[in-house]
Parts: structure tokens; sequence; C-alpha cells
């Protein structure tokens, strides 16, 4: 083969064809706002010169505090335009929590909503963070005007992107910008998980990476050029699972959706001609429960993130929806697994068909083997020896992958990117029985994480929150199944001398909690006992609690 014909990967390369082959076809509808691919490619160049006489140098990292939204869509093409790194902050987090991840990534420039801008600013400013923050417009279309600001330049999007003063500086400030990449392996994004082993990790995507994720969720979803694709998915969430590069690959249609609302749902769903869309199981639980719910023939839903009941399966089915199970984590770009529906299960029960669609299925077509292995210590815990369980869907394993749709590393943190990718292949920490005809199905979670509503939740950190409380001697959390949320938070506490159990208790530990960790990582649901179970070597034994009826 002749050096120099391979050309590197890079996503950025989507949205330069689809501006070229469809210019004035439609890219991204947000609320009242509609752009074109050629629209969206002049924006993302706009956009990348801003950060770049902002100062902006190859490799730093930019934060996006948005929810679903052109801009922070837009963000995904022009950060990397410009050589930068996109970082996508999850908007629940409290303040706390956003100023950690400011510092670790070093984000200095930080695009969001005023209202999820306006409560960090104060903590970002007393840890001297973030130097520019810029506020994107509201859903209504608005542009917010920036509050007196507590620390740092606060200016709208409005104003970032006209930076440019003149035709020279503005030629002068495009030389460079270019969407092919000299290093497929440098780093396109870099998400945090939600800090299920303590504080969160930033896991790199690489250009290369999530080239082949958006091409596999192209063809597992079935994107093309007639695909409209509704983003009820949190876009900070995996990059979106990749889904704003993979629709752009296709030439597809996005909506941004700020708010997941059923009626709202299925009035894109009916009037701008919706096919596809991702979620959490609370996602199709919305969806099918909504009193504008019908029978639909050209809607497909990917759903992850915990696994979807029969129930709600075939509900969806029941109304024309076609679901198909998807399955990853952070550090595999979203979706690596999906339940491939076979043609003999048409001929199924809706109940025996939503069972065998519950599973987590198998590799996509960019992933690699997906494999369930007994972990085998030779001379380190980095030293091990993997051992494929049989595919008798009874012997538990742990689920391990590798490839290039797995991440770089974690983002300053050597030990535990080692500690990942033991035996080298990265350890998901799920454990899961694989089937004779090779599809996985995950039973449970080696570590203690609840995922609810699609966010993996740490039970460590909550008890943390939950015990710093007065009134709380010791604590235990676990996840009970819930049929809106796949999972929900369930709290054991046992009450510190002198206190009474009573509801002003219980709302006091709540309120407590909220200053400490995001809502949604609040339990709502206490069980008060006089003492946890606990092993001998003082481990609370949270099967027994689990399986606790009181």
């Amino acid at each position: 083969m002749l050096a120099g014909l391979n050309a590197p990967l890079s996503p950025l390369r989507f949205l330069e064809r689809s501006a070229t082959a469809y210019p004035d076809r439609t890219a991204c509808q947000d609320g009242p706002r509609s752009f074109t691919f050629a629209q969206m490619k002049a924006d993302a160049e706009a956009m990348a010169r801003g950060l770049l006489q902002g100062g902006l140098r190859p490799g730093e990292r930019v934060g996006m505090l948005a929810a679903n939204s052109y801009e922070a869509l837009l963000a995904q093409f022009a950060v990397p335009l410009a050589g930068g790194v996109l970082v996508p902050i999850n908007t629940r987090l409290a303040p706390a929590e956003v100023r950690y991840i400011c510092d670790h990534a070093s984000i200095n420039i930080l695009f969001g909503e005023q209202e999820l801008i306006d409560p960090c600013r104060r903590t970002l400013g007393s840890a001297g963070l973030v130097e520019t923050f810029v506020l994107i417009p509201d859903a209504n279309g608005s542009q917010p005007q920036p509050h007196h600001p507590d620390s740092g330049v606060v200016i709208t999007f409005e104003e970032f992107v006209a930076g440019v003063e003149n035709r020279e500086q503005e030629q002068a400030s495009t030389r460079g910008l270019t969407y092919g990449v000299d290093d497929e392996d440098a780093a396109i994004a870099i998400n945090y998980t939600s800090g299920t082993t303590g504080r969160p990790k930033g896991v790199v995507y690489t250009h290369r990476g999530a080239y082949l994720a958006a091409l596999g969720m192209v063809m597992t979803h079935q994107y093309t050029r007639d695909s409209v694709y509704l983003w009820t998915l949190p876009m900070f969430h995996c990059s979106g699972w990749c889904t704003g590069w993979a629709a752009m690959a296709a030439s597809s249609t996005q909506i941004a959706l700020r708010a997941v609302r059923g009626p709202e749902m299925w009035r894109l769903i009916d009037e701008e001609g919706v096919s596809n869309l991702c979620g959490a199981p609370a996602v199709l639980t919305t969806l099918v429960n909504a009193e504008e719910a019908h029978e639909v023939t050209n809607l497909m839903i990917a759903t992850a993130g915990a696994p979807p009941s029969p129930t709600v399966i075939g509900a969806c089915e029941d109304l024309g929806i076609d679901i198909i199970h998807v399955y990853g984590l952070t550090e595999t770009y979203g979706p690596t697994v999906a339940c491939a529906p076979q043609p003999a299960w048409k001929e199924l029960s809706t109940a025996e068909r939503a069972k065998l669609k519950s599973r987590q299925g198998i590799a996509m077509v960019t992933s690699e083997e997906v494999r369930v292995v007994e972990q085998i210590p030779k001379h380190s815990p980095a030293d091990v020896q993997l051992v494929d369980v049989p595919a008798d869907g009874a012997t538990m394993g742990e689920v391990v992958m590798r490839g290039n749709v797995v991440m770089r590393e974690y983002f300053h943190n050597p030990d535990a990117t080692a500690e990942a990718f033991a035996g080298g292949w990265f350890h998901s920490g799920d454990l899961a029985v694989k089937h004779p005809d090779g599809y996985i199905q995950i039973l449970d979670r080696d570590k203690d994480v609840v995922i609810s509503g699609g966010e993996n939740i740490s039970t460590i950190e909550v008890e943390q929150a939950i015990i710093s409380h007065p009134a709380i001697a010791d604590v235990a959390v676990i996840g009970i199944p819930d049929d809106k949320w796949g999972e929900a938070l369930r709290a054991f506490v046992v009450l510190a001398p002198g206190n009474q159990a009573d509801e002003n208790v219980e709302a006091s530990v709540i309120d407590h909690c909220r200053g400490l960790v995001a809502g949604f990582k609040v339990p709502r649901d206490y069980r008060i006992i006089d003492e946890l179970p606990r092993t001998s070597t003082g481990k609370v034994k949270k099967n027994e609690l689990r399986e606790w009826e009181g």
C-alpha cells in the first residue's frame, strides 16, 4: 500500500460534507429557530474564530453547561474545529460539582444558559476558575442579557461570534480552520462520569473514536437523509451518545428539546415527522403514558441507562414504536452493544419478544468483541488472566471490551486508567451472563451504582451527604426498581440519639442533601431502622437490605 494515502478520521468531516451536499436542508431546529446545514457550518466557523481570537490553544478545554440546544450541538463541531476539546457538563450538577470539573479540566471559557451559569459564577469565582462566561439564547430564541457578574467576563453568544471587527481580521482568523485533523487520536471531548467511585473521572474521546462510534449509531439506528432525530437524550451525556455526529453523518435533521414532556414530544412527532429518538426507560414511560399517545408507523427509539422492563417495551410496541435496546458506558462513547432484532422474533408474542429485547445484545458494527469473563489474578492487580464464561445464560462474569470505541484514557488519572484496562481490556464493572446465541444480559453491577433516569448515581456519594446530617448516625443507600425512572434511591438510616422518626427529620435530611449533591441524587424514600446489617469486617450487607420488605 502506498504511504500517505490514508487520512486521519474526524467527525468534523460530517458537517463539511452535509453543508456541501444539502446546504439548504434543515440541519437543526431549536424552538422557533431553524438552521440549514450551510448556516450551521458558517456558525461553527464563527464560533471557532471567536475561540481562537480569545486565545484558545490546541488541546485546551472549553465547557458547555446547557440543556439540549442549537449552541450545545454546534459546540460539538466548533470547539474541535478551533483545535479545542469540548467538556459537556451535566446540567443537573450542584455548583460545587461544576466547580470540580472546571478545575480538573482547567476550563477558562464556559458556555451555557443563564439560569445554569448564574448559580455557578460565585463558587467558580471564589476558586479563581473560568475567565469568560458566554450566555446562549433561551428556549424561546431570545438572547438573555448578562446580570452584574460575580466574577469573570460575562457576554452573550451573539457578542462572542460577532467579535470580528473587519474583513481582514476575519480572513486572518479563518486561516487554520480545517475540517481535517493531523492526529486522529487527539482528544475531541472529555465526558465526566458521575463519580461512582468518589470524584468523577474525565473520559477522553478521540476524533477517531467519535467518527467510528457515530457510524455505528448510523447503522444501528438506521439514520438517513430523511430521518428527523428528536433530542430527548441529554447532549451532555456521553457527548449525546455521539448522536449529534451520527445524525450529521447521515445529513439528518436534529430537533433540540430542552425539557422532556409527553405533550411536546407527541406534538413534534406529529408535526415535524420525528422518526428517531434516544433515552432512558423513563423517557419511554413518559411517552407512552401521555394522554396524546397514539399509534405510529415510523418511529424508532433506542433506549439504555437501565434495562427496560418487558412491560414498557410491550407498551411501546403496542403503539407501533420500534424499540432497540443498547448498552454502553461513558467510557465506550455511549452504546457499544445493541440487541439486534432477529427476523424470527416477529412470530413471537409481544411479551416473549419484549423479554428478548430487554437483553443488552451483541457488539455494534464498529465495536470489537464484547466478552463476559472471570478475572484470575496472576502477579499483581494489573496482571490478570481473563477467562470467558460459558455461553450458557447462567454463569455470571464481568463485561469487558476494547477497540476503537473505548476511551483513550481517564484525563490526568493514570492510576485509574491502568486499573480500568487490567489485562488489556476495559473493565465495565457490570456483571452479566452470555446466552447461547451470543447475546449478553446484565444481571447486576459490581459497583454500588444506581442508574435512575439514565443517570449514574454513586451510593457512596449519597451516603456521605446523608451521614453529614446531625440527626443521622448511620446510613446505607440502595437502588430499588421504579416503573418511571428504572431505579430509584432508598435510604436506610439509623437515627442519632435524641432524634425521633418523623416527617420533619426526613424533610430536613432532604434539604441538607440538596446543598451537597445534585437534586436527582437525593433520596425521597427513607426507612428508619435500629441497626444496619454488617459483615464481620464492617461492610453493610446491602443484599439483605434489597430483600427487606419493611
